[in-house]
């Protein structure tokens, strides 16, 4: 058994693709997955499973569509994600985590486009495995948004959390 960290792509913002975070964990308890908890209201949830992140995603994304919710889902392993805070590159000029975003992918990037990411703002974007951090200091709506990008330049699905909650999923699992 694994625990492991689902990911849901634009549920509950701005009104479009909604979903009651006490429905999404009933879908997951249906999956057979246990200890499940749901954070926030951004479709982040963690609970422990014999599936392994991939299959997780693909059973999860088919549950919310048969209730007419079609959306990405990416998930990571509890030590994935540790992973991601333990490598956070830019932990020396971060000083807000609601400024701090991670951007999730379900692939890594090409190198052209991780090389065309990183110069929208290279003293405040970073590549790492999976996962593009990116340091916002005069706000998430002013920085470039590079989940739009990776969607409309390649076929991998990509979803972003603020620093804040990325440690709390953490600290959930």
């Amino acid at each position: 058994m694994t625990r492991i960290a689902a990911l849901l792509r634009g549920v509950n913002v701005g009104g479009n693709k909604k979903i009651a975070m006490a429905d999404f964990r009933t879908v997951l308890s249906d999956l057979g997955y246990e200890d499940v908890r749901t954070l926030l209201q951004s479709g982040n949830a963690v609970f422990t499973a014999k599936d392994k992140p991939a299959k997780a995603e693909k059973r999860i994304e088919k549950a919310l569509a048969d209730l007419g919710l079609t959306t990405r889902c990416l998930a990571r392993t509890a030590d994935e994600i540790q992973a991601v805070i333990d490598a956070h590159p830019l932990v020396d000029l971060a000083d807000n985590g609601s400024r701090m975003l991670v951007v999730f992918l379900s692939e890594d990037l090409d190198p052209a486009l991780a090389d065309e990411v990183v110069a929208l703002a290279p003293d405040h974007i970073r590549i790492g495995s999976r996962v593009v951090y990116q340091w916002c200091p005069d706000g998430i709506l002013q920085a470039p948004e590079l989940v739009p990008l990776v969607a409309k330049r390649t076929k991998i699905a990509a979803t972003a959390r603020n620093w804040n909650t990325v440690v709390k999923i953490g600290a959930a699992l």
